[in-house]
């Protein structure tokens, strides 16, 4: 095997692991910034955006929730700008179709008023704070005692734009090989070799300059062959969502969420309308018995072994019991589930709906299981790991991907094409 040395940093061999939104948007900008260097994307499934990318809700969010300051907020702005404007550009299916998140209770008023300061020192535009009147101005099917109205949230096909950012990479040199599994990695402050194998049980092995790690559900485990420290590691959660008849696809404008409860990590059960016009009520989150099981019928052993050997997630578990119970109901009546989406639109009482495939969310979690909410992403040698992207990270890939090579850039002193020609 021959191994290769970089000649000079301006020509560098740069490899992505995973062809979901983020490994998509990171091999594009990297042809952009080094359109002399090479990129090969990796990934083990045998298309693009298989996994978080192609199994979610869809929704472009606006940065109503995080932490102002914060590199989650900073990127979901940013993020948001980039992404709609590149839909727009690409023909990707997009629309501004706006969202109520609304509340219930009294308690639930006072950290929608929370929420909305938020929003407002994130720079989320046009937000405003709405009684009922207004609320069923915007969702005549809705009600609620007060609520927050976003009216750029905007809902957007996440596969769409991981296939098209796949297409101009591709267009710009880069080599995409699908169905070629990682299974293991030589990091050195040198260069990293990556072995992959293929769906024939083929394997082969590549050395490149820098590795990019865009692993979402798997990203753990790349990160543990390349090196990489054994916390966060990933449970993954799934989302089960249902849609509703198509008679009732029009129920509502836009989406319809609850006020998050900042005791439970999830967001409960919530209204989406899809791109494609269908209308979702979703998601229930739930421990998943596979990091990859879509359907839910076939249990991951090897998963679920890793999951109840890893001390964090117990220690999760004794803390949200109660929150766990009610999920797991859900789950089991859809009933049960819908009954909680009538609460904001009450219209939905009986509707009949039918589960759909379900998402499954990569849930990093520390040793004292605790859920990781912001971005985590380790150097090791030459190798970049994205231990954890979360919500909002396909909204934020664009983002994401600049940050990244910002970063990739500044510990490898990498210059970038317009640099040297200042």
């Amino acid at each position: 095997m021959t191994h290769h040395h970089p000649t000079s940093t301006s020509q560098p061999r740069f490899a992505v692991i995973g062809a979901g939104i983020n490994g998509a948007a990171v091999a594009r900008e990297i042809t952009q910034r080094f359109p002399q260097g090479s990129v090969t994307v990796i990934d083990k499934a045998d298309h693009v955006a298989a996994h978080q990318t192609g199994h979610n809700s869809g929704v472009v969010h606006a940065g109503l929730y995080y932490e102002p300051g914060s590199l989650k907020a900073r990127l979901c702005r940013r993020g948001v700008e980039l992404i709609t404007a590149y839909a727009r550009e690409r023909n990707v299916a997009y629309e501004e179709c706006g969202k109520l998140v609304v509340a219930l209770t009294e308690e639930e008023e006072t950290r929608l008023h929370a929420i909305y300061e938020r929003a407002v020192a994130n720079g989320v535009p046009d937000v405003e704070l709405v009684g009922p009147e207004r609320i069923r101005e915007i969702e005549p099917n809705a009600v609620g005692r007060l609520a927050l109205h976003s009216p750029h949230t905007g809902i957007i096909d996440f596969a769409g734009v991981a296939r098209a950012l796949i297409e101009d990479a591709r267009a710009a040199g880069a080599t995409v090989r699908l169905g070629a599994e990682v299974t293991d990695m030589s990091n050195n402050d040198n260069g990293c070799s990556i072995t992959t194998r293929d769906a024939d049980g083929r394997t082969s092995t590549e050395t490149f300059d820098y590795v990019i790690s865009c692993a979402g559900l798997q990203s753990d485990r790349v990160a543990a062959l390349a090196g990489g420290a054994a916390y966060p590691k990933i449970v993954p959660f799934f989302g089960q969502y249902s849609q509703l008849d198509s008679q009732y696809r029009t129920i509502l404008n836009g989406l319809v969420y609850p006020v998050p409860d900042p005791a439970y990590p999830f967001l409960g059960v919530h209204l989406t309308k899809r791109v494609d016009g269908e209308m979702l009520v979703g998601p229930n989150a739930f421990l998943s018995f596979g990091r990859e099981n879509y359907t839910g019928w076939k249990i991951g052993v090897k998963d679920s072994l890793g999951v109840a050997a890893n001390p964090g997630f117990w220690k999760f578990a004794a803390q949200n019991a109660k929150a766990a119970v009610q999920e797991f109901s859900a789950v089991i009546s859809r009933k049960k589930f819908l009954e909680g989406a009538a609460e904001y639109v009450p219209s939905l009482e009986g509707v009949p709906s039918r589960p759909i495939t379900r998402g499954i969310r990569a849930q990093a979690m520390d040793e004292n299981g605790a859920l990781v909410d912001d971005f985590v992403i380790e150097h090791i040698g030459r190798a970049t790991l994205i231990r954890n992207a979360p919500s909002p990270g396909a909204t934020s890939s664009l983002a994401i991907a600049e940050y990244i090579l910002d970063v990739v850039g500044e510990t490898h002193g990498l210059t970038r094409k317009d640099e040297n020609n200042e």
